[in-house]
């Protein structure tokens, strides 16, 4: 509602950023960082919509932004009144979370608006177009949309924004600085989840319901061929994670939640991570690597995080969210799209049977991640355009 703010405001004329949860705070980080060095006089406002995302930005964010604040409800007094605080020059929303209210107020104010990192999914599509003077509406009152492919682009052409106000300038994921991971720290993490060197680990992660049965038939099958096969699960609501540990016991393996991990020496065949934030460095101790939502309609998650880690990335047939990134990834040699459970498992049993191919693959993978980025630097340029021609908000 807006009524739990800082007792010190920002400086006047701050830039505002959004992102809607964490895969979106993910994105942002980079963003954070060059808007921060490039323009060190003004303060940077953060806002959050979900608690996970919160929970990530005060994480990877602390002491890079001036306030970190949950974004309100899009009613007009509670917009109003985090609007009065930020006293923002410049908004910034990250991917989605569009609220019209807000928007149309800061276009009243003569705050400049930006859209980075958009993409438009089938099942948005469908409903803009079915909504269409509404959504051109609340596009046309952004003064940027930098959208992250031309199939983007077109699609809110398609609906009538203005072509002036809508680019093509990639992905802003590709610009994370991917930090390697070293021999200590690889060491460290298999004594930390009890796994041995000898163990072929496969981690499925940001899982959705319905997911991890068939992630689960297919590793009951796998463990016939690889003794050593250890599953590592990431649901991508932490608080399923009791419902598929009993999942797991009822297809007859043994299994551990990662908050009550047993004492060392203690085995198990199934790990379900129910913690906020480990994932991304866990894929790098995975041989073989596969991202959720895709295998039910979800749309899917971000595939670049095993990329960056030279794993092969595996993901199932419904990736409306990453429909660019995932045909890339499969071009250039580092992803393959399973069809359903039997494909799932040939597979990887397939790359878990030929270690260099399962290693080329990820070398492939790692490689897609260095030559693909760029797009932050393009969206520097077009924020500097923006901010060049903004006039002090109004108090």
């Amino acid at each position: 509602m807006g009524m739990r703010l800082p007792a010190n405001p920002p400086r006047i004329a701050s830039i505002w950023i959004h992102a809607l949860s964490v895969g979106e705070v993910l994105s942002a980080i980079p963003l954070v960082k060059a808007v921060g060095l490039q323009y060190p006089e003004k303060d940077i406002v953060f806002t959050v919509t979900t608690e996970q995302g919160k929970e990530i930005a005060r994480k990877e964010l602390r002491g890079k932004v001036r306030a970190l604040l949950t974004m309100p409800l899009d009613f007009w007094w509670s917009i109003r009144r985090v609007v009065n605080f930020i006293r923002p020059s410049l908004f910034i929303l990250v991917e989605t979370d569009i609220w019209p209210g807000l928007i149309s107020y800061l276009k009243k104010r003569g705050t400049k608006t930006i859209l980075i990192n958009g993409r438009i999914s089938p099942r948005t599509f469908r409903y803009y177009r079915r909504f269409r003077p509404l959504a051109r509406r609340i596009f046309s009152a952004m003064d940027l949309c930098m959208m992250q492919s031309d199939l983007d682009r077109d699609r809110l052409l398609q609906i009538g924004v203005e072509e002036q106000k809508v680019k093509t300038v990639g992905n802003i994921k590709f610009d994370r600085d991917w930090v390697p991971m070293g021999e200590e720290e690889y060491e460290n993490l298999l004594n930390t989840l009890n796994l041995e060197s000898e163990n072929d680990i496969w981690v499925a992660g940001s899982t959705h319901p319905g997911e991890e049965e068939i992630i689960l038939d297919a590793f009951g099958r796998l463990r016939r061929f690889f003794p050593f096969l250890r599953l590592i699960i990431a649901p991508r609501r932490v608080e399923r994670a009791e419902d598929i540990n009993r999942l797991v016991v009822d297809k007859g393996s043994r299994s551990v939640l990662k908050t009550q991990m047993p004492v060392k020496d203690e085995p198990y065949e199934v790990l379900i991570l129910d913690t906020i934030g480990e994932l991304e460095r866990i894929y790098g101790i995975a041989k073989i690597s596969f991202v959720g939502g895709t295998l039910t309609p979800v749309g899917g998650h971000n595939l670049l995080e095993p990329a960056s880690f030279g794993r092969p990335v595996l993901f199932g047939p419904h990736t409306d969210n990453f429909v660019l990134m995932s045909q890339l990834l499969i071009e250039a040699g580092g992803g393959r799209r399973v069809r359903d459970g039997e494909d799932l498992f040939e597979t990887v049993k397939a790359l878990l049977s030929d270690p260099e191919k399962s290693n080329s693959m990820g070398r492939k993978a790692k490689k897609f991640v260095e030559t693909s980025r760029g797009a932050l630097g393009r969206v520097m340029e077009n924020i500097k355009g923006r901010l060049d021609e903004t006039r002090d908000p109004v108090v």
